[in-house]
């Protein structure tokens, strides 16, 4: 085990500028060499910042968040004049204040100072440098620029007035070695400054690649990320094979004279203790956007209940104080349930929100979709006019939507017309300001085919030889080249004998994964209570517009509300569809209220004349409409949810059943009103749900954690799960031990497959 040292750089993959670097092997081998601490630090961005966080966590490895920024040393971060140089400046956060400093600085750097690299200058960072550790970088520190030049006093002048942003216990020298010659000259100045002014100065390393012999794909991977080839003599390459992850051992042999250099790594260590909050998922740890309810109502539930109630005499034709029948009593004790565990799990605000924006839509002639996802099981959305499809009528569950025995943020994705969706952010902008709304990155990733295109290029490899290549790699899209080679012995063969391919193999499973470059997410948009400026890092796109710097997963764990404004053209179809009926036969269709038995539309799917509808349109799909005939929208729902790997094996049996040619059987009697409508098949998640509700007096929220985790497929989970079912089936229906065992067998062989009815079943309505 190495003697206790901290890697103070470390650039990772997510750099997107050149690391090629995936986090959780470096922290293994971090762990390997008995490292007790970490740090990130890639150039300009903290794209990877909660992913290294959790890795290190996760190998009780203390995580120190940090960044390269890019730093201007006289001028304004407005300047725009490409001859001013910018410097490289380490910046390491002691505590939460210095994080969320951290986290503005970027921001300022890409929202405000960004010509070429996101830059500050140092205004910004006097103005956040609290909670901050400096440290004066590599070659490219302004310190350093001025030791190289052999200009001493210039750089003890920079190196104080670093010392007074920081305050001079933050700010400290580096030393460096990566068999430049310039960093021989730039560590003689460094030891002088540190006479000179009392400066400490620590040992780093520049971490670009795992292992040595990295070296030469890391050059391929900034080929890519530059759009070069490797025999261009111009292109961006680094000096030595030395930017790796090493031990102290070899970090010792360069500096045998700084002994107290090397632990000084540890003592800056324990000054950086960032601890990250997550969203637990509860509403007190998240940053949702606050509804201001209209005067004359309290508080949100009050308003909340009061639109709800019109939704319900509007829908139902009822009066929600005075219901008459059973029917309409269940409905009413349904709507109160649901608010019940909406203001119990602190989600009346979400709803108001949601509802406010698609009613706006609706309103301003923005297409919304009838819903989407889970949400559509819920009565209280239908009643807000978020869904428009009524959860009774299609025995959908709100606890697949909203589970109370498992708190999570209510998610509403939603469907607008791809060619309007804009005007919907828009209002949303303005509504709760700008600076509180952004779009979030995504990160294109170097895939089995893709790394194989992109090393080809880079190497000058024909585009012909490259295509043949791909060609023997599965279509899969989780389909790696490991698993390539297994699943087609030819591909294998190749990789062995193709001298073309065996060049790019020796860098392709280097770079297998890594990120190429950053994209906004097509429809993902996040609202926050306070400006995002305090509360995650932002860049902008390629219009200048916000975008968060970390992905869906790690802004939903930050707490940030995240809404999918999905793009849907066949609702841009339909409505077209319906102002050329107002134009040539003056008359107004309303798409809601188009019945669901229309006998035309039927005879329609029935020939399979389906071309340009909604899901049915592609050849597989139109054949199962010719053998199944349908005759119902259920029918069409649960096509809808078959019509994918691994279920559609099933649609043989489906549509023989329909037909009386093949028998419907049931494990239990109780099990054919919940599987009568779909011949005995278990097709839908839900159904699971009220499988083990009516079978093992579960509720229907512990039945969702049971389809969960029937999903999930974890033998220690499953048997633990099954232990349980096959109890609850004795107590509840006598139903035997053994033949409880067996029919939980089968749910659990269906459960596999089984598909959101909710989603379904308004994908069903679109079409």
């Amino acid at each position: 085990m190495s003697k206790p040292f901290v890697h103070l750089h470390l650039h990772t993959k997510y750099s997107l500028l050149d690391g090629a670097c995936h986090i959780k092997p470096l922290v293994h081998r971090a762990k390997e060499l008995g490292m007790t601490a970490l740090a990130i630090t890639d150039h300009g961005v903290m794209y990877g910042a909660i992913d290294f966080y959790k890795a290190c966590r996760a190998e009780e490895i203390k995580p120190i968040i940090g960044c390269e920024v890019y730093i201007l040393a006289k001028e304004h971060r407005s300047n725009r004049d490409h001859s001013v140089p910018y410097h490289h400046l380490v910046l390491l956060a002691k505590n939460e204040e210095g994080y969320l400093n951290l986290a503005q600085i970027n921001t300022i750097a890409h929202m405000e100072g960004f010509y070429y690299k996101p830059r500050i200058d140092k205004e910004t960072l006097r103005a956040h440098s609290a909670g901050l550790i400096g440290l004066a970088a590599c070659l490219q520190g302004e310190v350093n620029v001025h030791l190289r030049e052999r200009h001493l006093d210039e750089a003890e002048k920079v190196a104080r007035e670093y010392m007074d942003i920081f305050g001079p216990d933050n700010f400290y020298l580096e030393l460096q070695d990566h068999g430049i010659p310039e960093q021989k000259i730039v560590n003689e100045g460094v030891h002088e400054l540190c006479k000179r002014t009392g400066l400490k100065a620590v040992v780093t390393n520049d971490v670009h690649y795992l292992h040595q012999s990295h070296a030469e794909a890391h050059e391929v991977m900034l080929c890519i990320q530059t759009q070069t080839v490797m025999s261009d003599p111009k292109r961006m390459r680094y000096a030595t094979s030395e930017f790796y992850f090493k031990s102290r051992e070899e970090l010792e042999k360069l500096f045998p004279d700084d002994p107290g250099a090397f632990d000084l790594t540890q003592e800056i260590a324990d000054r950086c203790n960032v601890t990250l909050t997550f969203s637990t998922g509860k509403a007190e740890s998240l940053h949702f956007p606050t509804f201001q309810v209209p005067e004359g109502f309290p508080d949100g539930r009050s308003y909340l209940i009061h639109l709800g109630k019109e939704g319900l005499k509007r829908h139902y034709g009822f009066d929600y104080d005075h219901p008459q029948t059973e029917d309409q009593k269940k409905l009413v004790e349904r709507f109160d349930y649901e608010v019940g565990i909406i203001q119990k799990t602190g989600f009346v605000n979400y709803f108001l929100v949601v509802s406010d924006f698609v009613k706006w839509s609706r309103s301003h002639g923005v297409p919304v979709g009838p819903g989407r996802g889970s949400g559509a099981g819920s009565l209280l959305a239908y009643s807000l006019d978020i869904t428009q499809l009524d959860p009774i009528r299609f025995d959908l569950i709100f606890e697949r939507f909203l589970n109370p025995e498992r708190i999570s943020p209510p998610d509403f994705d939603i469907d607008f017309c791809q060619a309007r969706r804009e005007r919907t952010i828009e209002y949303v902008k303005q509504k709760y300001g700008k600076d509180r709304v952004a779009q979030i990155v995504t990160f294109g990733q170097l895939g089995a085919k893709t790394v194989i295109r992109d090393i080809a290029r880079v190497l000058e490899i024909p585009l012909n030889k490259s295509a043949e290549f791909c060609k023997m790699i599965p279509e899969d899209p989780k389909i790696t080249l490991a698993k390539a080679k297994t699943e087609n012995p030819q591909f294998a063969a190749a990789c062995n004998v193709d001298p073309d391919l065996r060049r790019i193999m020796q860098y392709a499973e280097v770079l297998e994964g890594l990120y190429r470059g950053t994209g906004v997410h097509a429809a993902g948009v996040v609202i926050g209570d306070k400006p995002l400026i305090d509360l995650v890092p932002l860049a902008r796109d390629k219009d200048g517009s916000p975008v968060t710097q970390y992905a869906k997963e790690p802004v939903e764990e930050c707490g940030l509300l995240k809404m999918d404004f999905l793009g849907l053209k066949t609702l841009t179809v339909l409505q077209e569809a319906v102002d050329l009926v107002k134009l040539v036969h003056n008359e107004d269709v309303v798409l809601e209220k188009l019945p669901l038995d229309d006998p035309k539309t039927f005879d329609l799917f029935q020939r399979a004349d389906t071309v340009g509808v909604f899901q049915l349109e592609s050849g597989g799909m139109r054949r199962i409409l010719t053998d199944l005939h349908p005759t119902c929208i259920e029918e069409i729902i649960a096509i809808l949810a078959l019509y994918r790997p691994g279920p559609m094996d099933m649609i043989p049996s489906f549509v023989k059943r329909k037909k009386g040619q093949e028998k419907i059987a049931y494990d239990h009697p109780k099990l054919e009103p919940i599987l009568k409508e779909t011949y005995g098949i278990m097709v839908y998640q839900e159904q699971v749900q009220r499988a083990a509700q009516a079978l093992a007096g579960y509720s229907l929220g512990k039945a969702d954690m049971l389809r969960r985790a029937m999903g999930k497929k974890k033998i220690e989970v499953m048997i633990k799960e099954r232990a349980g079912f096959v109890e609850g089936c004795m107590k509840t229906n006598n139903i035997p031990a053994d033949r409880a065992g067996q029919i939980f067998d089968n749910i659990e062989k269906f459960a596999g497959y089984g598909f959101n009815k909710s989603h379904a079943a308004a994908y069903g309505i679109v079409t």
